[in-house]
């Protein structure tokens, strides 16, 4: 995922489904600089971790 659409995806009231390692994810911040995100999985909100954008999957 590129940076300018994980930051929509973070900033949009909407919620997009969104993947890493195959699990449903929130996007809470984007690092620019880093090309990282600060996220967690749906169903464990309290295991936030920072991944790389590459990592993550829109799906339609």
């Amino acid at each position: 995922m590129n940076v300018q659409r994980a930051q929509e995806i973070a900033s949009s009231p909407v919620m997009a489904n969104v993947l890493c390692d195959g699990i449903p994810i929130y996007i809470q911040h984007v690092h620019e600089e880093s090309e990282t995100a600060r996220i967690y999985a749906l169903n464990k909100p309290e295991e936030e971790r920072e991944v790389p954008l590459y990592s993550l999957i829109e799906e339609e």
